[in-house]
């Protein structure tokens, strides 16, 4: 289960995020939240530091996704 969810960590992260439609910006950030909370529920049992360093990673990546989305604002 570990090894599966820190594969499809390491693909989300390597996913190109240039030239994506809105649609897919919602999708990939969905998908990021769900990682996310996955592989916190591990995190609470064992404590290891790569599965850490994996969640900022996908944290980062999602806020820039979500700010894309949501755009600047006008000020």
């Amino acid at each position: 289960m570990t090894h599966e969810l820190l594969e499809k960590a390491e693909e989300f992260e390597k996913r190109p995020m240039s030239h994506m439609s809105t649609s897919d910006r919602v999708k990939a950030s969905r998908e990021a939240k769900s990682l996310i909370l996955s592989i916190n529920e591990i995190y609470k049992k064992t404590k290891d530091s790569k599965l850490m360093e994996t969640m900022k990673n996908i944290t980062a990546k999602k806020r820039k996704i979500e700010k894309r989305l949501k755009g600047s604002p006008l000020v």
